[in-house]
């Protein structure tokens, strides 16, 4: 069993290195946060530095928020890429830019080590009940390497092509995502607005052609008016910058993407850029000066 460095320790990486403390590996840990008591009871061994976690460890495993902080965690003082060794894999489960990934998986193959990109989808409930869908980007011999030990986080596990590749559909996903919100809200509201209840509008969507799992998860959450973050809206617009910034260099035009990120942004400018992204439902609602349930 290989020994595993975590680097990240926040909402989805906490839970996903218990995950791998409670199968039976060591766990080298780090974090820009004290390392969580229950890691530490659990059996990880906190470290001084990425680069600390990168000499012990066969695999290091990244859970960042955004591009610039897996750069620095690799590349940065006392980095990974300062204690990395040949024959190591480095797996990057934060949701960055594509382009960036496969500029990092170069520089770490030039040291002898393998690189994975791997984010996740799921969110917080997913990362507690090792349900994640991971999309995997990378060599074939490193996957087949960390397939036991994504098995250990994650339901779904495909490895979808080279470097890149993994982050190109984890922006997919939340092109899907996000449009998918934005269905549902204009629903839910126009149901609303139109006198029906919208509990049991949705009740009844979901045992027709409309049902998905966001409009029974999120849309459950705007009719209960339950906004607690599960993932944020300003991560969500994160990866739509992504979406945009990569349309742009392939020439390509996703209007329905802008207008969700417009929502998005209204949100924000209203106070929310920490609500759970179901709450893009508010800037509609804003509009019609309407809510879909009472608060």
């Amino acid at each position: 069993m290989i020994d595993i460095g975590f680097i990240g320790l926040g909402t989805m990486g906490r839970p996903m290195a218990g995950h791998l403390l409670a199968a039976g590996h060591r766990v080298l840990l780090h974090d820009v946060a004290p390392v969580a008591p229950e890691l530490i009871a659990a059996g990880g061994i906190p470290c001084k530095s990425s680069q600390q976690v990168a000499e012990e460890a066969d695999a290091v495993i990244i859970m960042v928020p955004d591009t610039p902080h897996v750069e620095a965690v690799l590349f940065g003082k006392d980095g990974v890429a300062a204690g990395i060794s040949k024959g190591k894999i480095v797996v990057d489960m934060s949701s960055i830019s594509p382009l960036a990934t496969k500029e990092f998986a170069k520089k770490i193959e030039v040291l002898g080590a393998d690189y994975l990109d791997a984010p996740v989808s799921g969110g917080e409930v997913g990362a507690r009940a090792a349900s994640l869908t991971i999309m995997v980007g990378g060599p074939e011999r490193a996957f087949n390497t960390m397939k036991p030990v994504f098995d250990r986080m994650g339901k779904n596990v495909t490895r979808v092509g080279a470097n890149g590749d993994g982050q190109t559909t984890k922006v997919a996903n939340q092109i899907i995502v996000a449009l998918t919100i934005e269905a549902v809200s204009e629903a839910l509201l126009f149901a609303s607005k139109a006198g029906a209840d919208p509990a049991l509008v949705r009740q009844a969507l979901m045992g027709g052609f409309a049902s998905s799992r966001i409009l029974e998860v999120h849309g459950e959450r705007m009719v209960k008016r339950n906004f607690d973050p599960g993932f944020r809206i300003e991560l969500h617009q994160k990866d739509l910058n992504l979406a945009l910034e990569g349309a742009r260099t392939l020439g390509l035009s996703l209007p329905s993407t802008a207008v969700a990120q417009q929502l998005f942004s209204s949100c924000t400018a209203h106070g929310g850029k920490a609500w759970d992204h179901s709450a893009m439902v508010r800037a509609l609602e804003l509009m019609a000066g309407h809510e879909i349930a009472a608060a």
